[in-house]
């Protein structure tokens, strides 16, 4: 008995580790078009992981897929809507014939030209019908950017209505029109901050943005066209705006899925978006083992 007393007097004390937190994790996920269907595999692998966000932020696309996931949708039950939506042309063309003006009047009145696009009706068609229509009823706080265009600034929304804001964060440069948001004329979050990590730098351990920007591919003797040149310089732009911004604080993981050449309006590229950016699963689970582990062990 004195012996085993004397064992258990010498055991180690209850490991710190195993009374320590796992550190918190929050995700912004950035602007890109299409390109941003490649952040399915990020909230695929945070499900695959038992990771959930404490809180989350998004612009532009980012702002469409982080409030998917902050309303408790998982990654394949997204994978699945993308697919049955905008990944499939007849439900795309479906979906967008039932937004037609209903009358010769309505249609002289709106018209259907090219940036005149209503975002906030298409975002409701095309949007899961069980989001809900406000910030405050979704389950993990979420944060979406957009770009006041006559303030020439961003601005954070992350109370009230949720559609609106979901709507000017995405609204594109010529192809959506301006979104009025909070009494100011809204446009693209991607254009003041295409990935917006800083907001979420103070809530969580572990802060993870995602870049789904892309840049002007080519042989470097092609000629853009004018679609070309409008979308490749905006690209440019929002690459120089990222670079400047990881030089004055980075977050602690920066991931930009490989998205090649698809076009920011190439939807109905799903398929071959989430085929050639799968291996961004791998690079985050590295990634988040090598935050935890340097967190858990200092």
């Amino acid at each position: 008995m004195q012996q085993a007393e004397k064992i258990e007097t010498e055991l180690p004390a209850p490991c710190e580790t195993s009374r320590r937190q796992t550190p918190t994790v929050a995700v912004a996920f950035g602007g890109g078009g299409a390109r941003g269907l490649s952040h399915i595999h990020i909230i695929e692998t945070l499900d695959e992981l038992g990771i959930r966000p404490v809180a989350i932020a998004g612009s532009s696309i980012g702002s469409i897929m982080g409030a998917g996931m902050a309303a408790g949708m998982t990654g394949e039950a997204i994978r699945e809507h993308v697919m049955m939506t905008v990944g499939n042309k007849a439900a795309v063309v479906s979906r967008l014939w039932g937004l037609r003006p209903q009358t010769v009047r309505d249609a002289v009145a709106n018209g259907v030209r090219i940036g005149q696009f209503n975002l906030e009706r298409i975002l409701k068609a095309f949007l899961p019908a069980d989001l809900p229509d406000r910030f405050e009823d979704l389950p993990i706080p979420m944060t979406v950017t957009a770009t006041d265009y006559y303030g020439q600034c961003e601005v954070l929304t992350s109370e009230g209505a949720l559609f609106p804001a979901l709507a000017a964060s995405s609204a594109i440069p010529a192809v959506f029109m301006p979104v009025r948001l909070h009494g100011r004329v809204m446009i693209d979050g991607g254009i003041s901050n295409p990935v917006p990590y800083e907001c979420l730098m103070d809530r969580a351990d572990i802060v993870i943005g995602i870049d789904v920007v892309g840049a002007p591919e080519g042989d470097g003797t092609h000629i853009p066209n004018r679609m070309e040149s409008i979308f490749g310089s905006g690209q440019l732009m929002m690459q120089t705006a990222i670079s400047l911004k990881l030089r004055l604080q980075a977050p602690h993981i920066f991931l930009r899925p490989a998205v090649g050449r698809i076009g920011v309006m190439d939807f109905l590229k799903a398929r071959a978006v989430l085929s050639m950016s799968v291996g961004i699963k791998d690079e985050l689970k590295f990634a988040l083992d090598r935050e935890i582990e340097a967190r858990i062990t200092s």
